[in-house]
């Protein structure tokens, strides 16, 4: 029952078959917060599980490989049950793989730092919270994202962070790679905060002509410029009571950036051509790609405007720098995938996911997403091979297994000198002349090497941005 609109204690129940271990644990879990309680064997788990509601289930990994029937129970008796599993942090990559398709939301290695088992616990909550809300008859949470876009794609400690914020007006600014998540930070700050009814609204300041993004902002009057047939309502009353994502930020101009700052410090503004001043009620959240000190370092950033919005930042880190997140990412792919395929997809051989383990995922999550797709596509057996994972080519050099001989120097050295060029036009916004001064060769080679290696930028560019 929840009283003064507080929800009560998440209720979390340890089950590992050393009972002092599990014990301990629960002490501590209580000292933090949560409702929790201990299980030393399977038995009691269930009998636990029976007598008394929990909204999330730890899982001993080690009792995990007695059988799949703890989990199986776990399930039958608490389908909304949020589960995390544990493993140990030398186990090979199929143990996760393994925790993930018999039901856990989560997998955490020991041994774990605490906040990483808290963050965690918290993920496998809202996920518990979100199917409760699926029983009710409802979408979960209200406003939460799809599958493809729930919390676990998070890196640990952001969730926490995101929760901090997420009750306050404070304007956001979000800074992370091309594919890290931007958008998805965006949408969790607000479906957490008190604005989770009103609209979200995002605008790719990127994709929008200069000449027209005042106008998708905030609007214009019929007459105001050619081709204005009636009046048009901007982005920002769109998002009124609600929030505003303003992603790419870096790339307004300086016209541009005058108008967000009297936007941001007045919430006041004028469509075009017109003398009517509006006033509007939003939470606005920005993101960028690149770095914001450096754009004001170099004169193209205003520098009032930076710290306008630099009130708190969020950085995510790019996929390379997580690798112990990829299992876990991408069996949640390949789920959403086999379902979207019709086609029934285990998981991934030792060979394909030491191939996901060993890429430098310039992409991050998004290119991560793709690899996933395409194998299941192209795929043909029950589980992901590493030739199913043409996209990759292979492990790079920061890890994995060895590759199968070559043909030739020229081939072998084909592999990282594409990833290269992938990389440095993912790092410079695909812009061509940028990716070849970065590279440290004129355009006319870089053009030739896109021929040589079958590389399309154009193609590219809009696969990635998909």
């Amino acid at each position: 029952m929840r009283t003064n609109g507080q929800r009560p204690p998440t209720r979390v129940l340890v089950i590992d078959d050393d009972r002092r271990r599990a014990s301990a644990t629960a002490q501590w879990l209580c000292g933090a917060g949560w409702h929790s309680s201990a299980a030393g064997d399977a038995a009691a788990a269930v009998s636990m599980l029976d007598r008394e509601r929990f909204d999330v289930v730890i899982v001993d990994g080690a009792m995990r490989e007695q059988g799949r029937s703890l989990l199986s129970a776990v399930r039958q008796r608490g389908p909304v049950l949020g589960v995390v599993a544990t493993v140990d942090r030398q186990a090979p990559a199929t143990a996760v793989i393994g925790a993930l398709r018999d039901g856990a939301d989560d997998v955490v290695a020991l041994p774990a730092a605490d906040d990483e088992l808290l963050a965690s616990i918290a993920k496998a909550a809202l996920a518990s919270e979100r199917r409760r809300g699926c029983e009710r008859g409802g979408s979960g949470v209200p406003g939460s994202p799809p599958l493809a876009g729930s919390p676990p794609l998070l890196p640990h400690g952001i969730a926490s962070m995101i929760d901090r914020v997420a009750e306050s007006r404070a304007t956001v600014l979000v800074r992370g790679e091309s594919g890290t998540g931007k958008s998805l930070v965006a949408r969790e700050i607000h479906r957490r905060g008190p604005r989770r009814d009103a609209p979200f609204v995002e605008v790719a300041c990127g994709a929008v002509c200069e000449s027209l993004l005042e106008s998708e902002l905030f609007g214009h009057v019929a007459g105001s410029f050619t081709g204005a047939a009636a009046d048009r309502r901007g982005r920002f009353l769109q998002a009124h009571g609600g929030t505003i994502f303003l992603d790419e930020i870096a790339t307004a101009s300086a016209s541009m950036q005058v108008k967000l700052l009297r936007v941001l410090q007045e919430r006041r503004f004028e469509p075009v051509g017109s003398a009517e001043t509006l006033e509007v009620d939003v939470r606005v959240i920005l993101a960028s790609h690149e770095s914001l000190v450096d754009r004001v370092a170099e004169g193209r950033f205003r520098e009032d405007l930076f710290w306008r919005i630099n009130v708190v930042t969020i950085e995510l880190p790019p996929l390379r720098e997580r690798r112990d997140d990829i299992p876990r990412l991408a069996m949640r792919f390949l789920a959403e995938a086999a379902a979207e395929a019709g086609r029934h997809v285990e998981g991934f051989t030792d060979r394909a996911m030491d191939t996901l383990l060993g890429h430098a995922w310039p992409g991050n999550i998004r290119e991560l997403r793709h690899a996933v797709e395409r194998a299941v596509v192209l795929g043909e057996g029950r589980l992901v091979d590493g030739v199913d994972l043409p996209v990759i080519g292979g492990p790079s050099d920061s890890g994995g297994s060895a590759r199968p001989p070559v043909a030739s120097l020229k081939a072998s050295l084909e592999h990282p000198e594409r990833r290269l060029i992938l990389e440095a036009l993912h790092r410079h916004g695909w812009c061509r002349h940028a990716a070849a001064k970065a590279l440290g060769i004129n355009r006319t080679s870089l053009y030739k090497k896109f021929k040589r290696l079958g590389i399309d930028p154009a193609m590219l560019r809009r696969e990635f941005a998909g």
